[in-house]
């Protein structure tokens, strides 16, 4: 045990605590660069520093707790039974009981109170109400969750979120009166105390009387499902609605709420998105990836955006503080430690490739030179034989920019997403050996649900067709003249929570197309690495069918045919030889590495 680590005995430590809290002895606990989750008894909680500072570690054992206690005191079956189906009313309902259960944990055990009040400060960090300007833009359910913690166990709302709370509490106190002094006295009885949640968001006007009504009804055929909600295999679906600390979603929630009741015509999107965890890493409930079927671009086909004012081209450094990259990037290597020494030996045999291409040759049996060693017996034989000398010769290699472009789609999260960034930086570090410039580019979006673009869209009286209809995000993670080691901490942002949303290849292709054009180098590649076909919810509800495939078939085809850049793609687990003449498709993303390799000798070796 001598060569554990003062995090390895922290994570024992930690586990151990978890199974005694939640009375669970099959509790796992897991370090997490992404948001943390639970799934049954599988626990994800923040990576701490490598010296366990204590603030981080207080993190890590407040989410532990929460997670333990959720398995002991919560009800998964009767949580649900009761659920109201409006979605700003039930990320209330959810935010409301985790407050319930986390209470009874703050009252009955004190010692843990400090590491859940950290776990709250760490979720309420990321969460919109931070960044509320007015009483419109604060997210009801983070408000509502907070208050009512003030009120259940004493702990003041964190230092962030107090101007945001401030700008709703009279409004919500006028309407809610005595609900929260009522809650108190039933946090020890799940059923009574959701009763009472019902009746407060009634009070609210956030769900209906009927609704509650039926829930009330609904409950009293429940009771054969409240012993064995912690057993259900499929609780880590229902985990992912039911935990408040999705605050992405409960913003984004309270913002679209307004424009809910009139657009009948995007509601199914609606839907998906009010409850879509993706900023918290919930796998589950990924948005899916469409595999269509080969269509032909019309003639007329015009591709346009709506407004490009919100649009964003960024470094991960402006994404992210240099402490948060150097975790995230020491997370990065410590999950892909025994893949990492796979692709290493691939990459030197890339680097043996290519140094062979640009090894120097020689002319030998001639008139003067370099007096050729292979001929010193000649010499002496024959001293006067003229043909006993060689001259060095250049192999002509030409100069090389490579270009990676990488998804950094929702679907991508998980090991997808780790295997690119680790591959992309040991080809980053072997190409720079090989004295060939790399380039690391990201594509995604800003917002899932279109942002600012859908905004202005709707304010503007939804004009039809409006084009793309997201605010885009491009992120440099290494520029083409960056050395390796000042850029290799920047891939770690792949691993952070929320980063990773809708995505748009055609524009991306286009942006990181551009940026080659401006090189100079005589030889330019450029690599697309994907797992299907372009994803916006919000453009595609509102346009005609396949638009954003149609402009990426059209954006390729001109990139293939008429362009000096020679374009390769990669795709994950879905075909992309249906769009690139160039491309491979892989099944088991542990084959990333070796073919991103392959690929990249094979276009070295080709000529022009």
């Amino acid at each position: 045990m001598t060569d554990q680590t003062p995090l390895d005995r922290f994570k024992q430590a930690l586990t151990g605590a978890s199974r005694a809290l939640a009375h669970e002895a099959e509790v796992e606990v897991a370090w997490s660069a992404d948001a943390p989750s639970a799934a049954g008894k599988n626990f994800r909680v923040p990576l701490p520093g490598r010296n366990l500072p204590p603030d981080q570690a207080r993190e890590a054992r407040g989410f532990a707790d929460s997670f333990a206690l959720k398995l002991r005191y919560h009800s998964e079956g009767l949580h649900n039974s009761g659920a109201p189906p409006e979605p700003i009313a039930r990320a209330c309902y959810d935010a409301i009981e985790q407050v319930r259960y986390e209470a009874v944990g703050a009252t009955r055990f004190s010692g843990i109170r400090d590491n859940l009040n950290a776990a709250t400060d760490l979720r309420t960090a990321s969460d919109p109400i931070t960044r509320a300007e007015d009483a419109s833009q604060v997210p009801l359910p983070t408000a509502l969750s907070l208050m009512l913690r003030e009120a259940l166990t004493g702990q003041p709302v964190p230092k962030r979120a107090r101007a945001g709370v401030d700008m709703v509490r009279s409004e919500i106190l006028a309407k809610t009166g005595t609900d929260m002094e009522a809650l108190a006295g039933r946090l020890g009885d799940q059923r009574a105390f959701q009763h009472l949640a019902l009746d407060m968001l009634r009070h609210l006007d956030l769900t209906k009387p009927a609704d509650a009504d039926n829930a009330d009804g609904e409950d009293g055929d429940e009771d054969d499902g409240e012993t064995p909600e912690n057993e259900e295999d499929g609780e880590d679906e229902a985990e992912g609605a039911a935990e408040p600390q999705t605050t992405e979603m409960a913003g984004e929630v309270t913002e679209g709420e307004g424009d809910g009741e009139g657009e009948e015509e995007e509601g199914g999107e609606q839907e998906m998105a009010d409850g879509d965890p993706s900023d918290e890493g919930e796998e589950g409930m990924m948005p899916v990836r469409p595999n269509r079927a080969w269509t032909n671009i019309p003639d007329g086909f015009d591709y346009t955006t709506y407004t490009e004012k919100f649009d964003e081209i960024v470094t991960a450094e402006e994404l992210c503080d240099v402490e948060e990259l150097d975790r995230l990037r020491a997370y990065l290597d410590s999950q892909l430690a025994g893949l990492q020494g796979i692709v290493t030996r691939l990459a030197n045999r890339l680097q043996r490739r290519l140094m062979a291409q640009q090894n120097r040759s020689w002319d030998f049996d001639q008139e003067e030179g370099l007096l050729d060693a292979a001929r010193l017996a000649r010499v002496v034989i024959s001293p006067g034989h003229s043909l006993s000398y060689k001259n060095e010769r250049d192999t002509e290699f030409k100069d090389t920019v490579v270009t990676l472009l990488i998804d950094n789609s929702g679907s991508m999260r998980g090991r997808p997403i780790s295997i690119a960034a680790i591959s992309a930086d040991i080809l980053a570090r072997t190409l720079e050996r090989c004295g060939v410039k790399t380039e690391i580019l990201g594509f995604t979006t800003r917002a899932w649900k279109g942002g600012q673009s859908r905004e202005s869209w709707l304010a503007n009286g939804r004009p039809e067709t409006p084009g793309r209809l997201n605010d885009l995000r491009h992120i440099v993670y290494k520029k083409a003249d960056e050395p390796w080691r000042r850029a290799r901490r920047n891939l770690g942002l792949m691993m952070r929570e929320g980063l990773l949303k809708e995505n748009i290849d055609g524009e991306a292709l286009l942006w990181a197309h551009t940026r080659l054009l401006s090189r100079t180098e005589d030889r330019r590649i450029l690599m697309v690495i994907s797992d299907g076909a372009p994803v916006d919810d919000s453009t595609l509800s509102v346009n005609t069918a396949g638009y954003l495939e149609q402009h990426l078939r059209k954006v390729i085809g001109w990139i293939e045919n008429q362009s000096p850049v020679q374009l390769v793609a990669i795709g994950i687990g879905h075909d992309v030889t249906r769009y690139y003449k160039r491309a491979v498709t892989i099944m088991d993303v542990e084959q990333l590495g070796g073919t991103i390799i392959e690929q990249l000798a094979g276009l070295f070796e080709v000529e022009g």
